[in-house]
């Protein structure tokens, strides 16, 4: 079966990605025609000009170019659409593609949602009307991360402890790290968190206040550990990403190798991952996007196609969002916060809007 494909959310000129848009449209709709049982047929966007230049892009018939989403689910009735807009729209169109009644899968841009309840409200409406609800956490499918994950799988570190992570920051970043760290520790449901953040100069991505420093310990449901440290004193970490074990430690972006392997008594071992990094793999051969985002497109319709549950699931979304939302919590309440999570807003941006947080604003 051939799925025909729509993507919601074109953004601006893929030449010249931003924080006010990073044009995911584009790296959704490339990988898309990167995959045989697909094919891309319609898009939207509430800016007239990027949908005309997205459709020229690809090829894209003029009467399935749509500044309105909600005539374009109407009018093509596509089998899985990509939702590319900015964080604080996820919940709107993800729950409008999943009442059209057309749509089968929705695959969505990180992070899930702007506020807990935002994030747990699309969960349920698609699992209420059976759509496919995945989020575009590509990483997953890097060889340094599937790499880490097979050793520690494998018993080459022992029991598992604790993954750090020491780069990037907790909501918009951590989509990715929060998550990566739930996959390499088997996929547990998070049980607390307590972290603490520092913003002082103004950092906005895609309409959402960024912290600029974060320290944010949890826990699972096994006791395994995660732990992210970003901002000032990150720089003195020994890697990226550090994976402790009873027997030995795993580290993905070292000085030294992308991914290294030291077991108990050993030196550290490199283990090969064929040029792959943090970011991507291949981008060189690729107009706009990387490998890893055709390794995602490739999953959802996997498991689209088999009736499983894809490993970027709205459930694995969950457990991510609650450490991250839990996390704002934490730092709003001073004190570890216990799950499940009770407050359904964003306490990061409360601190901001009500004060407690006193930034620099941006000038420029």
């Amino acid at each position: 079966m051939t799925y025909e494909v729509a993507v919601i959310g074109t953004g601006p000129d893929p030449e010249n990605p931003s924080v006010e848009g990073f044009a995911m449209g584009y790296r959704h709709a490339e990988s898309v025609g990167n995959n045989d049982r697909c094919s891309l047929v319609a898009c939207a966007d509430i800016v007239a000009e990027n949908a005309k230049a997205f459709g020229r892009t690809f090829d894209l018939a003029d009467d399935h170019v749509f500044e309105g989403y909600e005539e374009m689910l109407g009018a093509v009735e596509p089998d899985i659409v990509t939702v590319a807009v900015p964080p604080r729209a996820h919940e709107q169109v993800v729950v409008d593609c999943a009442r059209s009644g057309v749509v089968s899968a929705v695959h969505c841009e990180k992070p899930m949602a702007h506020t807990w309840g935002s994030a747990k409200r699309m969960a349920a409406e698609c699992w209420r009307r059976d759509v496919q609800l995945t989020f575009n956490r590509q990483r997953r499918f890097g060889k340094p991360f599937r790499g880490a994950r097979d050793l520690v799988a494998d018993g080459a570190v022992g029991d598992l402890q604790r993954v750090e992570t020491h780069w990037g920051d907790l909501y918009d970043t951590g989509a990715h790290t929060v998550d990566l760290t739930g996959m390499i520790a088997g996929g547990p449901s998070p049980e607390w968190v307590i972290a603490q953040v520092d913003y002082r100069d103004e950092d906005v991505r895609f309409g959402m206040h960024q912290e600029n420093q974060v320290w944010a310990l949890w826990e699972y449901e096994t006791g395994v550990q995660g732990v992210l440290s970003t901002g000032v004193g990150s720089e003195n970490a020994t890697a990226a990403h550090r994976i402790l074990g009873t027997e030995g430690e795993v580290r993905i972006g070292s000085e030294d190798a992308m991914l290294e392997v030291r077991r108990d008594g050993e030196g550290w071992e490199a283990v090969d991952v064929d040029g792959e990094d943090l970011h991507g793999a291949n981008a060189d051969d690729r107009e706009y996007g990387s490998e890893y985002i055709d390794r995602a497109i490739d999953e959802i319709v996997d498991a689209l196609d088999s009736g499983r549950e894809s490993e970027l699931s709205a459930r694995n979304g969950l457990n991510t969002a609650e450490v991250v939302f839990g996390g704002y919590h934490s730092a709003r309440k001073r004190g570890r916060v216990e799950f499940p999570l009770d407050a359904e807003d964003n306490a990061f941006v409360d601190l901001v809007e009500s004060g407690a947080l006193e930034y620099q604003p941006d000038r420029e």
